[in-house]
């Protein structure tokens, strides 16, 4: 097991991205694009990286939904049955990603953070104040919470904005109350995953738990800017992030073959 693998200096650089990746991860998902980056830059296996990113992520989602709670804007005992479906998906998809590649998804991903932040942009009303809740118990439980804690696990970019828009559409929550909630099941998801890093032995402690730390700190700054400003804030971040993170993952996948036609002009 090792606890640290990067210098001192690296350390208090990682601390800083996850307390921005967290205050932005808060508030509209996608800090994930900023850690898992800096975490390969400082050394760390793929695997490593997933892993110790997990674990700060934890740290993050756990703060704000600790914020969340304790200020009244999320009642647990009302989310009990989403919260058990997150957990068992995204156990699920922590399982399956072992066994098998996730390129398919990947390829995909792009155009679903595209088609959210699109939502929220021409759609702007939508979100401004609850409105009739479509699916109820259990089947919103398998949906808005089995199924986003599933990919979560097996994939994990853009899980915020899922669980967000879910409670938005599906629910019919405000946008506000919807970041909130959302935090929780991503919570539930991030440590239901990170659950099977552990196992694997691929966490970096000593650096994870800095950041930790950090995304703790972040996260509680990000949900204080959830309640007090709601849907100005919220609304131009998803949009804004779900359009960095759709440019980040095409790149990813089709960066060099976009550079190789554009040198044969």
């Amino acid at each position: 097991m090792e606890w640290f693998v990067a210098s001192p200096l690296v350390l208090v650089v990682l601390f800083g991205v996850s307390v921005l990746a967290a205050f932005i991860d808060s508030i509209a998902g996608g800090g994930g694009l900023l850690t898992l980056p800096s975490l390969l830059a400082a050394g760390l296996s793929p695997a490593q990286a997933l892993a110790t990113n997990k674990l700060q992520s934890v740290g993050g989602s756990f703060s704000a939904s600790l914020y969340f709670v304790r200020r009244g804007a999320v009642r647990l005992h009302a989310q009990r049955l989403n919260i058990a479906m997150t957990f068992v998906g995204a156990v699920c998809g922590a399982l399956l990603i072992q066994h098998m590649h996730a390129d398919v998804l990947r390829q995909m991903l792009p155009l679903l953070l595209i088609g959210i932040g699109l939502w929220f942009l021409l759609m702007p009303r939508i979100g401004e104040q609850d409105r009739a809740q479509r699916l109820h118990g259990l089947a919103y439980a398998l949906v808005g919470g089995g199924c986003v804690g599933f990919y979560d696990g097996f994939f994990g970019p853009g899980a915020g904005s899922f669980y967000a828009l879910a409670f938005v559409t599906l629910c019919g929550f405000n946008l506000a109350k919807a970041t909130a909630h959302a935090k929780i099941l991503n919570f539930t998801s991030n440590f239901g995953s990170l659950l099977f890093f552990m196992f694997g032995g691929k966490v970096v402690w000593g650096t994870g738990l800095i950041m930790l730390l950090g995304a703790f700190c972040g996260a509680r700054l990000g949900a204080r800017l959830v309640l007090s400003r709601g849907q100005k804030l919220i609304r131009p971040m998803v949009v804004t992030v779900s359009a960095v993170m759709s440019a980040k993952l095409l790149w990813d996948s089709h960066g060099s073959a976009l550079l190789a036609w554009m040198a044969t002009l």
